[in-house]
């Protein structure tokens, strides 16, 4: 499968904006060859995290476009977005992942970004996502969900590939890219690592979006522009990895 990272910049709080200016990059990207498109985190909004009312109907308008242009160009397309859940308080920060039927599969963000006050507008989701792509299984997470080793590791035995959206800001980027790489060498497992580039709430974002081998090996980068990176992510090869590196067995459960 080739799998492509949009790596985009968003216009603070303005979907109709990011959706037109999306819409060529995406249907480029699966022109190209892509069968899998990743998005930023928060690709309709930007990372607005002071104002719940940013929240958006399960099934709005950023879920619907996603279906739109999975639907339209026969690809998977995902990225997160602030969905409200049955209850329309606080929303969640969601990673809606759109087939090219259009039907969708959501992971709602585990570990809102204190540091940043988003727990104070967001809710946390509480289980993980796994997606059955054509063969390839695909564990989703979201920007400051990549800080914490073990929910990839639990993963680890059902997934070949983890997917990251992001909003990490330039004056983190070091953290982001070894946590990327660690992430992948630790679980012999695809990181595709999908970040913004831009301004917007006060911070500046470098991009630097990544996919890393299950070695940990850069197979597709960026810099700081708008650009798309895009990369072959097989099966067997994270089944040759495992096989010949048998780690992840020795790795002792929580009751060891």
């Amino acid at each position: 499968m080739k799998v492509a990272a949009l790596q985009h910049d968003i216009v603070w709080a303005d979907r109709d904006a990011n959706f037109s200016r999306l819409e060529p990059l995406i249907a480029q990207a699966a022109t190209d060859g892509a069968d899998f498109i990743v998005l930023s985190e928060m690709f309709s909004t930007g990372f607005v995290v002071d104002d719940s009312s940013i929240g958006e109907p399960t099934g709005g308008p950023s879920s619907a476009f996603l279906s739109a242009q999975a639907t339209r160009h026969g690809v998977w397309v995902g990225g997160s977005c602030p969905e409200l859940g049955d209850d329309d308080l606080r929303p969640y920060n969601s990673f809606v992942l759109a087939a090219p039927d259009g039907t969708q599969h959501r992971y709602r963000k585990i570990h809102p970004f204190t540091y940043g006050n988003e727990h104070l507008h967001y809710r946390a989701g509480t289980s993980h996502v796994t997606v059955d792509i054509e063969g390839l299984r695909v564990s989703l997470f979201i920007c400051y969900d990549l800080r914490f080793a073990d929910e990839f590791w639990s993963l680890a035995p059902h997934t070949d590939v983890y997917v990251v959206p992001a909003n990490w800001p330039a004056s983190r980027q070091e953290h982001w890219l070894a946590l990327l790489k660690a992430r992948a060498i630790e679980n012999q497992a695809y990181v595709v690592g999908c970040n913004r580039v831009g301004d917007g709430g006060g911070l500046s974002y470098g991009g630097a979006s990544r996919i890393f081998s299950p070695l940990g090996d850069t197979v597709a980068s960026a810099d700081d522009r708008e650009v798309t990176i895009m990369a072959d992510v097989e099966v067997q090869h994270v089944l040759d990895v495992r096989a010949k590196f048998p780690f992840l067995r020795d790795r002792r459960n929580n009751s060891d």
